[in-house]
C-alpha cells in the first residue's frame, strides 16, 4: 500500500508509507495528487526539476507537498509522477558573529560560535502536463503542520499530512 486516508473531521488527513525515505516522500506527493484531482489520468509531457529544503523531515515534507501546489498554481502544470527523487542531509557552518546588544545590556563580547546546523535536501524530477488540458476543480487550501510526522518504524517510512480543503 501506498497511502491510505484517514478519518478528519474538516480536512483530508493520509499516512504514506515506504521502503525508503524518498518513497514515502514519493507517495505523500501522489496521495495530495489524489486529493488535488481525484483519479484523474495526467499525461507525461512536461519536465521539471524541483528542489527545497528543510530544517527537518516534517519541513522538508511541508515544502515538498507545497511546492506542488505552487506549480498548479504559478505555472498551471498538473503532477504525473516523481522520478529520480533524492533526499540527502547537509550541514551549514554558522560562521562566528557578534550579535548587537543594547546600550542598556552589559559590554560583554557575545558571539555566535562556528556551529553545525543540519538540513535536508530533496531533488527530483517531476513529470506532468499543462493544467488547461483538463476539467478538474482543485479544493485544495495549504499544507498543514496539524499531526504532520515523518518517522521510520522498523523497515519502513511513514508520513502523515493533513491537507486543509
Amino acid at each position: 500500500m501506498k497511502y491510505k486516508f484517514l478519518p478528519h473531521t474538516a480536512d483530508i488527513k493520509f499516512q504514506a508509507f515506504g521502503k525508503s525515505l524518498e518513497e514515502a516522500f514519493e507517495n505523500s506527493a501522489l496521495a495530495l495528487k489524489e486529493i488535488m484531482y481525484k483519479k484523474l489520468k495526467v499525461k507525461e509531457k512536461i519536465k521539471k526539476r524541483i528542489s527545497v529544503r528543510g530544517k527537518d523531515n516534517e519541513r522538508l515534507l511541508y515544502d515538498f507537498l507545497e511546492e506542488f501546489l505552487y506549480l498548479l498554481d504559478a505555472e498551471g502544470f498538473l503532477l504525473s509522477k516523481i522520478k529520480n527523487i533524492k533526499i540527502t542531509k547537509i550541514f551549514i557552518t554558522n560562521k562566528t558573529k557578534k550579535i548587537n546588544k543594547s546600550k542598556t545590556e552589559d559590554n560583554k563580547d557575545n558571539k555566535i560560535n562556528n556551529e553545525k546546523v543540519y538540513n535536508y535536501k530533496l531533488i527530483a524530477e517531476v513529470i506532468g502536463d499543462n493544467a488547461k488540458n483538463y476539467n478538474f476543480t482543485n479544493n485544495v487550501k495549504a499544507i498543514t503542520y496539524n499531526n504532520m510526522f515523518v518517522k521510520q518504524e522498523k523497515d519502513k517510512y511513514i508520513c502523515q499530512v493533513v491537507v486543509d480543503v
